[in-house]
C-alpha cells in the first residue's frame, strides 16, 4: 500500500485528512508550526493520521499538498528529491476575499507547481470544492461526488484515481495540466465550487 503524506493542516488539509481517517487510511499530516501544534487535528480525525514534520510528510508515495498559494513555494522550498513520487496539487491561485486573486500570468497553477517541486509527478485535484463538502462522507443523493483531476503523467493520475475511489468519491480524468488543470481551477474555471454527483 503507498505511504500518504499532507503538508498543510489547514480546512483542505484537514478535510483530507478526515477522509482518510474515515477509511482507516494511515497518513502523516504536517504544517509550518511542527508537529506538536497539531493535536486538535489528530485528536479529531483518529489514530490513522499521526503528526510529523514537513520532510517526513513529503517523504510518502503520495503527498497531497494543502497550503494558500502565497505559502506554496516555500512549503516545498529545500525538500529531498521527489524522485518521481506523486504530488497532488490543492491548491488555486487565490487569497482570502476582499483580497483580489493571484496574477499567475495567465498560467496554469498546476504547472508552476511542477516548476516548484522538480522531479514530482504532479496531479491536480481536491481543489474545486469547498472544504466542507470533502469532509462529508461523498455518498450522496444514492451516487458518489464527483472529483476531477488532471495531470501530465499517466501513471500517477491513475494512482491517484485509484485513490479517488477508495476514498468513495467519483473521479474524472480531464486531461493534461496545460489544458485539463484549467477547467478547474479558481478563478476562472468553468468546473470550479460546483457541487456534482455521478448517480447509478
Amino acid at each position: 500500500m503507498q505511504s500518504i503524506g499532507i503538508i498543510g493542516a489547514g480546512y483542505i488539509g484537514g478535510a483530507i485528512a478526515a477522509r482518510l481517517a474515515a477509511k482507516g487510511i494511515a497518513a502523516t499530516i504536517a504544517n509550518s508550526r511542527g508537529p506538536q501544534t497539531l493535536s486538535e487535528i489528530i485528536a479529531r480525525t483518529g489514530p490513522s493520521i499521526v503528526a510529523g514534520t514537513r520532510e517526513q510528510a513529503a517523504s510518502k508515495d503520495i503527498v497531497f499538498l494543502a497550503v494558500n498559494w502565497p505559502k506554496v513555494e516555500a512549503a516545498l522550498a529545500g525538500l529531498p528529491d521527489w524522485n518521481g513520487r506523486i504530488l497532488i496539487d490543492t491548491n488555486n491561485p487565490m487569497q482570502r476575499p476582499p483580497l483580489p486573486p493571484i496574477d499567475v500570468a495567465g498560467r496554469a497553477s498546476t504547472a508552476i507547481v511542477q516548476e516548484w517541486a522538480p522531479g514530482a509527478r504532479v496531479v491536480k485535484a481536491f481543489n474545486h470544492h469547498y472544504f466542507k463538502n470533502l469532509e462529508k462522507d461523498p455518498g450522496e443523493a444514492g451516487g458518489r461526488r464527483v472529483l476531477f483531476y488532471a495531470g501530465d503523467n499517466e501513471a500517477a493520475k491513475i494512482d491517484v484515481a485509484a485513490l479517488i475511489e477508495r476514498l468513495g468519491f467519483f473521479g474524472i480524468d480531464m486531461g493534461d495540466v496545460e489544458h485539463g488543470s484549467r477547467l478547474f481551477q479558481s478563478p476562472g474555471g468553468p468546473l470550479i465550487a460546483h457541487d456534482l454527483v455521478k448517480i447509478g
